[in-house]
């Protein structure tokens, strides 16, 4: 079972992290997506090199170029925002957000998609100053993406990070204003034990991208209709507040053997396409 799918449908390499990049890459096109998210986070997904250079660049590009998939974003991490830095380890910092940004106009990519904080709920001095820190670091990146005509996206809630539910979601966006894309993830916001409603009714017309993966509290790591997700109502909500964009399934999944991930993504597809 294979597309065409919606138009409006893609697929993350995410999906397909456990293969190298150009595997991955075949297996998403042979199933009939002409859209992906290209990951590029450390320890989740290596399908860009932590340590990115010029050549790397080039070697990625070449990659997606000659699989004949278009890019949507690059999921990317340049550290944890909420961290103060000296200045050397800021420096290192810029050098890797201006080679991501380079990735993603190399690739074509619409944004790149950095997050909402460091992987720990905690703040690392109180909560407000980490959320000051986040923005201000995310407003800079989204002045160097502008630069090379790419958008800045974050995904404001992610139950593993600083802002793991919908409260401090809102607290962070609150900080910046439309220079910053928000990516809402279905599961990060059902393992938080938030409802997708509530997300699209505070977020609506700020959203730019929406990840697909099912959840229950407390586990984002499910395939679509495992989970206590109810797509077709957050699907609606979306269309209901003008949604135009793009959707991805970004299925870290955990709950499947990696030889049935290939059927269980086209089967998530077909039921996400029957419902945009």
């Amino acid at each position: 079972m294979t597309g065409p799918f919606h138009s409006r449908l893609g697929c993350s390499t995410i999906s397909f992290r456990h293969q190298q990049l150009d595997d991955a890459l075949a297996t998403i096109a042979g199933l009939g997506f002409s859209e992906i998210d290209l990951g590029a986070l450390p320890g989740v997904c290596d399908h860009v090199p932590y340590v990115l250079d010029d050549d790397a660049v080039r070697t990625v590009a070449a990659a997606v170029s000659g699989s004949g998939v278009r890019v949507r974003s690059i999921n990317g991490d340049i550290g944890d925002l909420n961290a103060p830095l000296t200045p050397d380890e800021t420096a290192a910092r810029r050098r890797h957000l201006d080679m991501l940004v380079a990735l993603a106009a190399a690739t074509g990519a619409r944004a790149l998609v950095l997050p909402c904080g460091g992987l720990d709920h905690e703040p690392v001095t109180s909560l407000d100053d980490d959320l000051d820190r986040v923005a201000d670091e995310l407003i800079a990146a989204a002045h160097v993406a502008a630069a090379a005509r790419v958008e800045l996206w974050t995904e404001s809630l992610h139950f593993h990070r600083l802002c793991f539910d919908i409260d401090r979601a809102q607290a962070l966006t609150s900080r910046f204003g439309a220079e910053v894309g928000i990516v809402m993830d279905f599961s990060h916001i059902v393992a938080s034990g938030g409802d997708p409603l509530d997300y699209v009714a505070r977020f609506g017309p700020r959203i730019a991208h929406v990840h697909i993966r099912d959840a229950v509290p407390g586990n984002i790591n499910l395939s679509v209709g495992n989970g206590a997700v109810d797509f077709g109502r957050g699907l609606k909500a979306l269309a209901d507040a003008g949604y135009h964009g793009h959707f991805s399934l970004e299925l870290e999944t955990r709950d499947i053997s990696d030889d049935h991930r290939p059927e269980a993504t086209a089967a998530a597809a077909h039921l996400i396409s029957e419902l945009i």
